[in-house]
Order: C-alpha cells, then structure tokens, then sequence
C-alpha cells in the first residue's frame, strides 16, 4: 500500500511496488514539454545532509512515471526518509529541483513471500 498527501509525502510499504504519474507544469501554468536531452531524477537518501545515495531513479519524460521495483523499496529498511525530484539537461546545462527534500516512510510488510 502507498499514499501520498497534498505536502507530496510518501508513504510505501517496503517491497511494494507502485508507479506514481507526476504531472508537471512550467511557472506560467502551461503543461511541460519534455525536450532532447531532459532527464527527471528521483533521489531517496536517509537524510538531506547524507552523502549516500539509497535509491536514484530516472522517470522517462515519455510516460511520466516513477516506476518503484520491488528490489528498490525492499532494499530499504523501515522508517523514514527524504526524496527529491528534480528536471536535468546537461545539453542546456539546466537543473531545477521541483520537489526538494520531502519525507518518504517505509512501513512494514505483514506478507513478504
């Protein structure tokens, strides 16, 4: 089971597998268009000011979704960390990071067969 509330924190029991579907809009309000050389990172770390990564996934500009193996969030152990999303483009040199540091829990499984 998964939920995330309007502050944009994760709540995901470990080896579950959800797919979230951001939607993402430029500062004017218009729908984001994905261009040559965008990618979308997502970044889970034990805390903002830890150096170890815990999980990094790219989510395809094509679909939108950040896709959660279960190997990704089995891997994790219980509690609570931060995550951030952000839009890069080295062609452009170009990098906004549109969710910063925001809590993602890892609850309990009951069944991990």
């Amino acid at each position: 089971m998964w939920s995330i509330n309007s502050k944009n924190e994760i709540t995901l029991t470990r080896g579950d597998t959800p797919t979230f579907t951001l939607n993402l809009t430029n500062p004017d309000g218009t729908p984001y268009e994905p261009i040559s050389g965008d990618q979308i990172i997502f970044v889970i770390k034990k805390t903002a000011q830890a150096q170890e990564i815990w999980a990094q996934i790219e989510i395809p500009t094509e679909t939108m979704e950040l896709v959660f193996a279960e190997e990704t969030t089995r891997a994790l152990e219980f509690g609570k960390y931060v995550y951030e999303i952000s839009l890069n483009n080295d062609v452009n040199d170009y990098h906004d990071t549109f969710i910063t540091a925001t809590p993602i829990y890892i609850t309990e499984e009951l069944y991990n067969g």
